[in-house]
């Protein structure tokens, strides 16, 4: 599939707590969204990097909601690339692209048991309404065409495949069960076959 280039608009280095990180904003995204790239130092120049898709969940990433595991895959991520190097590509897709007030909308549908996914279709909604072709033109804006994956989903590695961006290998991230997201997990696991262990923990 063929996308429309994109360019690095400013490059400013960070101090983090450990360490530093390059932020990158861009131009020409086909969203037209404010989606930012950290690049952590390489600790080997001729590895393939290590990447990080995240989209951005402020209840989660912010506000260390137990609801969810995206706090918990940001922090392994952030500790992961300060130690080894690598690319979070930070994607202002909150709700999995439906917003976050229509996010807070499906959390009162998922008290009334309601899975994730079907709580954003009873909002007239997808159940997953994000597209990659952002973090792929963020990629190769930034000279990078071949990326190890930081993920659980599948679909990440099928989509950035479909969009340029060879996947050389999907790195699992951990599994952070705990009893808030455990219904949330599960429907991660058999309605978009994330990877999260051998099942035991979601099919019983």
């Amino acid at each position: 599939m063929q996308i429309q280039n994109a360019t690095i608009r400013n490059t400013v280095t960070i101090p983090l707590d450990q360490g530093s990180a390059q932020f990158s904003t861009f131009s020409g995204l086909a969203d037209l969204g404010e989606h930012i790239a950290l690049r952590f130092p390489e600790v080997g120049s001729n590895e393939i990097p290590l990447v990080r898709v995240h989209s951005e969940c402020l209840t989660g990433d912010v506000f260390q909601s137990a609801r969810c595991d995206c706090g918990d895959q940001l922090d392994e991520a952030m500790t992961t690339f300060r130690e080894r190097g690598g690319i979070l590509l930070y994607l202002r897709q909150e709700g999995r692209g439906i917003g976050l007030y229509a996010k807070l909308d499906a959390y009162s549908l998922q008290e009334r048991g309601y899975d994730t996914y079907q709580a954003n279709e009873m909002l007239g909604l997808g159940e997953d309404e994000r597209e990659y072709v952002v973090a792929a033109q963020m990629l190769k804006a930034m000279g990078v065409s071949r990326i190890r994956l930081l993920t659980n989903n599948p679909k990440k590695v099928e989509n950035l495949g479909t969009l340029g961006i060879e996947v050389v290998e999907q790195v699992p991230t951990g599994v952070y069960l705990k009893e808030a997201n455990r219904n949330y997990l599960r429907a991660k696991y058999i309605r978009t076959q994330h990877r999260l262990g051998d099942g035991s923990l979601w099919l019983s």
